[in-house]
């Protein structure tokens, strides 16, 4: 079973708990994050949606083995901004490279962190 995710926060990173999201903005993004940021801290909905999603993905796939594969929660960020957004995959890197608030979601630390979403291609 792969992790939901790291529970032990990397230097800089923010608990998905403490983000602050703009509760006044009226862009769509915000209120994507908000529902995700509810269904985190929500313990059995979070239970549920991720045992849903790991039935999902594919079992032959072994994960005792081998190169650990993407954390379920960013799989489930990602898939839910697709889908809340109506976004092609161009406009979802370009979110999850350069949008603050996304990056937090994901897991990404503020500052000093290269780390960048490869190619969906």
């Amino acid at each position: 079973m792969r992790i939901v995710k790291n529970p032990q926060l990397q230097f800089g990173e923010v608990n998905i708990a403490d983000i602050k999201i703009d509760a006044r903005s009226r862009d769509d993004i915000p209120a994507v994050l908000r529902g995700l940021q509810y269904i985190y801290v929500t313990e059995d909905i979070k239970e549920k949606v991720f045992t849903a999603l790991e039935k999902t993905l594919n079992p032959s796939v072994s994960t005792v083995v081998g190169r650990p594969g993407m954390e379920l929660w960013k799989i489930f960020v990602l898939a839910t901004l697709k889908l809340g957004l109506n976004c092609d995959f161009d406009r979802l890197q370009e979110l999850a490279n350069e949008h603050n608030t996304i990056r937090q979601m994901l897991g990404h630390a503020d500052w000093a962190d290269t780390t960048s979403a490869t190619s969906f291609n």
